[in-house]
């Protein structure tokens, strides 16, 4: 058996607004999420390992996993898995950089880290017409407007409301020209809870409520809902190990606790297979109050961080 340690290596479709020699070479696409710190943390520590291992000082075999498409529901775990590189592992672990916590901090948390997270599309149509005559045609943009303004209040009136669902859209298409009713229309969000059983509902409980919603209006609605991930559970076990790693590596003072998050997280894939667990990696850097949220052109990582981040890992590796 092994222990894995995991990193996530896609970008994200988002213009890098850093100002710094490693921004994107590619417009319109950016490491806004810190994967490349992932990366570059886990080849610090592929090289400090195998150091170790040339001079006898690692004891048991460790498998590092670079893996694609976090970033695309329901994740690239799912590959990974399936190609079989979760064989003969009995605990992984992974690190995740955090701006809300300085650099050489590391957040911890026993259970619930992340939520689960679908992304949702619903599909407008009817057969368009003249703004002059909306009620000969089907107003499809205010049927669309309805829906999107009115499906997140409807949803929170039909599930627990401990179980923290929220749907946020983040794009909505419809038409070309101001005095021209459309034939079609999109709207694309996510759907993310922090209750396992009230995600199972949304998959029902969304398309009856789109339905419901545009029924007045006299156009068709068709949505599809693709489960995206479960929760990241931490093992406490994992979390022992992880905090020992912590206070060895950068001291006790760098052990910091952290909240759920409704982000979700394909690393959850693979604690469906065996224990696990993952941290919060801090970036902040000194003096700045305000840092840039993960997904926005502004995220910015210190580089400091990577070394943190090996220490930690390669300390977990060797302790589990």
């Amino acid at each position: 058996t092994c222990v894995a340690l995991r990193a996530d290596i896609d970008a994200l479709a988002v213009p890098d607004g850093v100002d710094s020699p490693f921004r994107s070479s590619y417009e319109g696409v950016a490491h806004a999420c810190g994967h490349d710190v992932h990366t570059a943390v886990l080849l610090g520590t592929a090289m400090v390992l195998a150091r170790m291992a040339a001079d006898g000082l690692l004891t048991h075999r460790v498998r590092l996993i670079f893996q694609p498409a976090e970033e695309v529901m329901p994740g690239g775990a799912l590959g990974v898995i399936a190609a079989g590189g979760m064989e003969g592992v009995r605990r992984i672990y992974g690190l995740h950089c955090d701006p809300r916590l300085p650099v050489g901090e590391v957040g911890l948390r026993v259970g619930a880290l992340t939520a689960a997270s679908d992304r949702i599309l619903v599909r407008v149509t009817g057969q368009g017409g003249h703004t002059s005559r909306p009620h000969l045609t089907g107003d499809l943009v205010y049927a669309l407007a309805t829906l999107v303004t009115e499906m997140p209040a409807a949803l929170s009136r039909r599930v627990d409301p401990r179980s923290g669902m929220s749907l946020v859209w983040g794009r909505i298409t419809a038409g070309s020209a101001a005095n021209a009713i459309p034939a079609r229309g999109e709207a694309e969000g996510t759907l993310r809870c922090l209750d396992v059983n009230a995600w199972k509902l949304a998959a029902e409980l969304v398309p009856t409520l789109a339905g419901q919603l545009i029924a007045p209006y006299g156009v068709e609605v068709s949505t599809e809902v693709t489960h995206g991930v479960p929760p990241v559970m931490n093992d406490p076990e994992a979390i022992a190990v992880l905090k020992r790693a912590v206070e060895l590596s950068l001291g006790p003072d760098a052990v910091a606790s952290t909240d759920q998050s409704l982000g979700g997280e394909d690393f959850a894939w693979y604690l469906e297979h065996v224990p696990g667990a993952m941290a919060r990696l801090g970036v902040r850097a000194p003096g700045v109050d305000n840092a840039a949220d993960l997904h926005t052109p502004g995220f910015d990582a210190d580089e400091d961080a990577i070394t943190s981040g090996m220490m930690v890992l390669a300390s977990c590796a060797l302790l589990d």
